[in-house]
């Protein structure tokens, strides 16, 4: 890391070399969501979910697991020669991908393409050495812009399906897909090797085992819980959003698309947010933002599209007697009249109207009859209460739109920390905990797809987010608590630069 206080336009063209690697290389990562659906939507291939799912989350699993070895690769050798080998290898079974007439050679290509996604360890490392301290939250907030990639994919990829294909008309035409994203890889690549210039941290002499001492520190493996969160489930639900708008809204695949574009957009672009926070408030405090949103937001999107029937306030004869007549509003017991509320079918309607807070219905179903005889306090109408709630659509997008915004900003105040904390030891650090943040994106489909199956409900998936933002927020809360009651009292506008036991 640098020492001067302003960076120069060499910082900031490595910056730019950085951040479009990035994005090509995550926008390559994520091929496989766009590219696999079609190809079984379209009957090229016949795989099952089950195929489907190894195939979608073999290449997160790659990227997420060799980001700790590439991190150590970038500490020791630079990003320059790191970044753009991985950039020209990572082209090679992209390409190979066009000839794949198999689910063998696709899973196996997917494995080695999936490499693209440790792009994020070498460009978070190979970023900080080139900036101040002061500059760092900014510098990787621009950097992690580059996950837009994903977006990238996800609008542009069906539609460039289309071209290739005429439409289907000539279904072969997806092989030139893998093709053009290949060509993309390398061509940054070769960028990187005419253009950029190498740097390592002041770590690069250190033996294996000094390189490793930091992941023996309880606070690495607690940031990496934080990106857990605000990077994992990001990339989780950035898939998981499309069936649940289909099943629990009946969107078309398109607009379901178009929708989950609508969360992971904005999480990529406002890392450079993130960034500019965390520089000018301190990281910890745009933490304590994004944790204490993330419990809040996961919160109102846990109550599920729901309906509730129970019963309610019912009638009771006040006197014995025999009933003399019924009609739709009352109820007459020897000329006593007892007044019946009746149902009014608002119910029936709700579906076709916009609502944002919960609807209720009362009504009285009669369970007499003229002749019957009644006794003293017996029920002669039970009553009946119908809750409704729609949880509307659009509000239910704000809400997605708003998750992703934080846990965007959340991304670069993160690694904000990591060249604090660990100046020569960037990569390592950086690569351990966006290793986590990875596995995240793998796990949480699988892990949604039981709690859906447990529950019954598609909102246990934000049950389980916000318990995880509660522990992520108290966790936090309880070091920072703990360390200013160590130290003297006015650590309190200090404790961002100084590191806690």
């Amino acid at each position: 890391m640098i020492t001067e206080t302003q960076p120069g336009l060499k910082s900031h063209r490595i910056l730019f070399l950085n951040t479009l690697g990035f994005l090509v290389s995550f926008a390559a990562w994520m091929i496989n969501g766009v590219l696999v659906t079609y190809l079984t939507d379209n009957g090229i291939f016949e795989w099952s979910m089950v195929d489907i799912g190894w195939l979608l989350g073999v290449p997160v699993l790659t990227g997420s697991l060799l980001r700790l070895p590439i991190g150590i690769l970038t500490d020791k050798f630079g990003g320059k020669w790191v970044f753009g080998t991985l950039l020209v290898f990572c082209s090679i079974p992209l390409f190979l991908l066009s000839y794949a007439n198999s689910y063998t050679s696709f899973l196996i290509l997917s494995f080695f393409f999936g490499l693209a996604g440790t792009s994020f360890a070498v460009g978070v490392a190979y970023t900080s050495v080139w900036y101040p301290q002061s500059w760092q939250g900014r510098a990787i907030g621009i950097f992690g812009t580059g996950a837009a990639g994903a977006s990238v994919t996800t609008l542009v990829g069906p539609s460039l399906l289309n071209t290739l294909t005429d439409h289907g008309a000539n279904p072969d035409g997806w092989r030139q897909m893998p093709v053009i994203y290949a060509a993309c890889l390398l061509l940054v690549g070769i960028l990187f090797f005419l253009f950029a210039e190498n740097r390592k941290p002041m770590a690069t002499g250190k033996s294996l085992m000094q390189l490793l001492s930091p992941l023996s520190e309880v606070r690495v493996w607690r940031f990496g819980l934080y990106y857990f969160l605000v990077f994992g489930c990001f990339v989780a639900f950035s898939q998981w959003l499309v069936p649940y708008f289909v099943n629990v809204y009946q969107t078309n695949l398109v607009m379901a698309g178009l929708f989950a574009s609508c969360f992971s957009l904005p999480a990529g672009l406002f890392r450079a947010v993130g960034g500019f926070l965390s520089d000018k408030y301190g990281a910890r405090k745009v933490m304590y933002g994004v944790l204490g949103m993330s419990v809040i937001l996961s919160f109102f999107l846990i109550i599920p599209r729901m309906e509730i029937a129970s019963p309610g306030a019912g009638i009771m004869a006040t006197r014995a007697g025999t009933v003399t007549a019924v009609t739709p509003h009352s109820i007459a017991v020897d000329g006593k009249p007892y007044t019946i509320k009746p149902k009014d079918r608002i119910f029936d309607h709700t579906r076709n109207t916009t609502m944002i807070f919960p609807s209720k219905e009362t009504w009285h179903e009669v369970l007499v009859k003229p002749g019957d005889k009644v006794t003293k306090k017996q029920l002669i109408a039970q009553g009946t209460t119908r809750i409704y709630f729609q949880a509307n659509m659009s509000v239910f997008i704000v809400l997605v739109l708003l998750v992703g915004v934080t846990w965007g900003i959340g991304t670069a105040a993160v690694f904000k920390h990591i060249p604090e904390y660990f100046p020569t030891q960037i990569g390592l650090v950086g690569g351990m905990v966006g290793l986590m943040g990875g596995l995240g994106g793998f796990v949480g489909p699988i892990l949604f797809g039981y709690l859906l199956t447990g529950t019954g409900l598609w909102t246990s998936s934000w049950m389980f987010i916000w318990v995880l933002s509660m522990i992520c927020l108290v966790w936090m809360h309880l070091v920072i608590t703990k360390m200013m009651a160590r130290r003297s009292p006015d650590l309190q506008d200090k404790f961002e630069h100084l590191p806690e036991k």
